[in-house]
């Protein structure tokens, strides 16, 4: 289990601006793959605008509360579901260990949140020149919030998520490292975007939640 043993052994607790932690190396070489070769629609070809927003329906989180779907941007996301694990073996395989009480416990008790009535969800991103985050904090939905990294093609490591404090200063970047990321639980204080930035091929990761609206997958 690549993830617990990062959990255990390759996590790291920061405290500004917001509680959080950096993981590194959650993910095998076979789910990399899977990342990697995923093919992820570009919104441009499809006339959607990069808005600041992952839904491209210029909502923040209070708008978007209560809302499960990938708003505009709906039939471009790509979400791992039963109905396609079988071009995401290894993702599959990476959710199902999120799913176990062993993962879910641990990270749960990272977090100070209890996951044992949440369901996973696991996005596969591929971020494009143009593309940026504007400052918010996750909808309550979210109990936990994270991003895995996988920077194959040299891209620069700024171009990691930007964590600011509650008067919207830019305090840190998480570096856009290779299978390396963060995680931590929505607040009030959890500002966090991705500033306007050069991306020269393309900005790879997944996004996973633990959320209480019900997905393919419930945790054990």
């Amino acid at each position: 289990m690549e993830l617990f043993k990062s959990l255990t052994t390759r996590t790291k607790l920061f405290s500004t601006p917001f509680e959080h932690y950096e993981i590194n190396q959650p993910l095998t070489n076979e789910a990399i793959n899977e990342i990697s070769n995923a093919d992820i629609a570009n919104p441009k070809k499809e006339n959607l605008k990069y808005d600041g927003t992952r839904a491209l329906d210029g909502g923040d989180g209070a708008f978007r509360s209560g809302i499960k779907d990938g708003g505009k941007a709906k039939k471009l996301r790509c979400y791992v579901t039963k109905e396609n694990t079988n071009k995401f073996p290894h993702l599959t395989n990476f959710i199902e260990e999120l799913r176990s009480p062993e993962v879910h416990k641990k990270i749960g008790s990272l977090i100070g949140k209890d996951l044992s009535n949440s369901f996973v969800r696991l996005e596969v991103i591929c971020d494009r020149e143009g593309f940026w985050l504007k400052p918010h904090c996750d909808i309550a939905e979210k109990l936990m919030s994270s991003i895995v990294f996988i920077n194959l093609h040299n891209e620069s490591e700024n171009l990691g998520t930007d964590f600011y404090d509650t008067k919207l200063t830019k305090v840190k970047t998480v570096p856009y490292k290779h299978n390396y990321g963060y995680f931590f639980t929505s607040g009030p204080n959890s500002w966090h975007g991705m500033e306007k930035k050069e991306i020269r091929k393309e900005r790879r990761c997944i996004q996973i939640n633990y959320v209480t609206f019900e997905t393919d997958w419930k945790v054990k």
